[in-house]
């Protein structure tokens, strides 16, 4: 049988056929013809077409970090479709799908591989991947005790790629590991910046393309404090700095001497940064929606569980740091098209564990409006069909769950800082995005009092969060599926409290007046479990409201009777 740099294919021509076509959705982005492509100024059209090869070099860096074996087997597959071999043609759109060969597709249990044999690590490939999470942590152990404190601050920093040294561990900065790509792309950026029409974006890029070039955390402070000013220009464009790929860093919170060791030294562990990169337009018309609920947060803040005991990035006193944009996308690219169960619809960047937060600096959402507007609606009306009784039909709608992540988004930028955020361990992730759907839901009635939102429209951002989200198609693997994991955590509350309740044919009926006060009393648990900074309390939690029975099973086995899209194929036109 043919193999690929010694690995074969995992899947007949057949089921290649299945994966990338029936059960594959696209997400289809924007081209030349886009009629905001074509206002933009000649300039600002020049530099999008260098902004996307930048992109397109940072994927190369995500696949990297992702896999040290990546890159080379889906240059294989490019070569082998070119010779006209359908087999590897059909796995190198698999390939793209993930991003990668290897990730979960939200419904198998088992993770998806293009190869027979091939997988990813919990460490990724930002760490040796044969390093066990035991080795790991004896190592650690070891320059503890050799006094290799600054060492082990890299080697537990969200910037670096961990190698063996001998019998220990090295930390690399990504500037230097990644030094020719990032170069590279540092290059793009400042043609960009030279052809851009708008002042503010052209500084943003000069800036970040010196902090592509320095191994200086001061650079990346800079480089995220004007990109987070930037709220009125013509173009996007992101690095993303998101760190829940990496399983392996937050583990040291489960050793109960390193996690004395750890807070001794005063060392903060954050997980590897897994890179991406998003260009776009930014669509004014969808901006405008987005700021009407920004003058809401610094009141929010006021009103969070325990906001006496903890200091947050904004308060009721102080005017909001944050800005928001509606982004029509020309390019995903690294992380961002990693889709491995979903793809992301918005961002709230930069996280609290960056330089520029602490710092003082700003925030900035960033919503994908490409991503959340594809969507099969005779798909949909089937599933409502099945899931959901008649009279709550008219309450399902796509902009009202778009009011749900805008409110997630913000859930973001309140709350604890990343000192207790990071402090939960492999659970951290679990823990701040149910924080943020928690604060979503739950401050949703005092957008009404502000009038932001109507009552209707209150009822229809409960329904479609409930029926679009919530409805699980297989249980989470913990901790991987974070963002289903808190799904089924929301689920299971409402379910215990009457919040929603199925009837006698299985038809979902949702008590309106019963969510918020509900999810409130989740966002109660979650800030006291960060507050705690106690792993074993916030795996409790978890484990104490992830109980999975005869109803989700109905619910997953008949949406896999529906038809489900396992994958999602990004199409880029620039």
């Amino acid at each position: 049988m043919k193999t690929y740099n010694g690995y074969k294919l995992n899947y007949s021509i057949k089921e290649l056929k299945k994966m990338t076509g029936k059960e594959t959705s696209k997400i289809t982005l924007i081209s030349k013809k886009f009629p905001a492509y074509i206002a933009l100024d000649e300039g600002d059209k020049k530099a999008l077409k260098h902004l996307v090869k930048a992109a397109q070099i940072l994927n190369n860096v995500a696949l990297e970090q992702d896999n040290s074996l990546n890159l080379a087997q889906k240059q294989a597959l490019i070569d082998a479709s070119k010779a006209g071999d359908e087999r590897a043609t059909l796995s190198l759109k698999l390939f793209n799908s993930l991003n990668g060969v290897a990730g979960l597709n939200g419904i198998d249990h088992e993770p998806i591989t293009v190869f027979k044999g091939l997988t990813t690590p919990a460490g990724k490939n930002f760490y040796p991947e044969d390093l066990s999470v035991t080795e790991f942590h004896q190592i650690l152990l070891k320059m503890f005790k050799a006094g290799e404190i600054k060492e082990i601050a890299q080697i537990l920093s969200a910037r670096t790629m961990v190698r063996r040294d001998k019998n220990k561990l090295k930390a690399i900065d990504y500037t230097e590991y990644f030094k020719d790509e990032f170069s590279e792309m540092a290059n793009e950026l400042e043609v960009a910046a030279h052809y851009c029409t708008n002042d503010l974006f052209k500084e943003f890029l000069s800036w970040q393309a010196q902090a592509l070039l320095q191994n200086n955390l001061d650079m990346d402070m800079l480089a995220d404090k004007h990109w987070a000013m930037m709220q009125d220009t013509p173009l996007e464009f992101t690095i993303s700095r998101e760190n829940y790929d990496d399983e392996l860093t937050p583990t040291v919170w489960e050793n109960k001497e390193l996690t004395a060791l750890i807070r001794q030294h005063n060392i903060e562990v954050i997980a590897k940064d897994m890179l991406g990169a998003r260009v776009g337009i930014v669509n004014q018309e969808g901006t405008k929606l987005l700021l009407s609920f920004k003058d809401t947060m610094p009141k929010l803040s006021s009103l969070m569980p325990f906001a006496n005991k903890y200091t947050q990035s904004i308060s009721s006193t102080k005017k909001l740091n944050q800005n928001m944009v509606d982004v029509d996308l020309a390019a995903l690219t690294g992380d961002y098209a990693q889709c491995r169960g979903g793809i992301t619809v918005a961002q709230n960047l930069p996280n609290n564990d960056k330089l520029a937060v602490k710092t003082g600096g700003g925030r900035r959402n960033v919503y994908h409006r490409q991503v959340r507007l594809s969507q099969d609606t005779k798909r949909t009306q089937k599933y409502l069909n099945t899931f959901l009784h008649p009279d709550f039909h008219k309450y399902y709608d796509l902009d009202a769950d778009h009011i749900f992540v805008i409110g997630h988004e913000n859930g973001h930028t309140l709350g604890p800082t990343s000192e207790y955020q990071n402090s939960p361990g492999i659970c951290k992730s679990i823990i701040e995005e149910n924080k943020a759907d928690s604060v979503s839901i739950s401050f949703m009635p005092e957008y009404v009092k502000q009038g932001i939102i109507t009552e209707e429209q209150l009822k229809k951002i409960y329904t479609s969060w409930i029926t679009k989200r919530l409805l699980l198609p297989a249980k989470p693997i913990f901790p991987t599926e974070t963002y289903k994991i808190v799904d089924l955590i929301e689920f299971n509350a409402l379910l215990k409290t009457g919040a929603i309740f199925f009837d006698e044919n299985k038809l979902l009926h949702i008590v309106f007046e019963k969510i918020s006060p509900t999810i409130y009393e989740l966002l109660t648990k979650v800030i006291d479990i960060q507050l705690s900074k106690s792993p074993e309390k916030a795996r409790r939690y978890i484990e104490a409201n992830t109980e999975w029975n005869e109803l989700h099973e109905y619910i997953s086995a008949t949406k896999k009777k529906l038809g489900l899209k396992k994958y999602k194929n990004i199409v880029s036109y620039f």
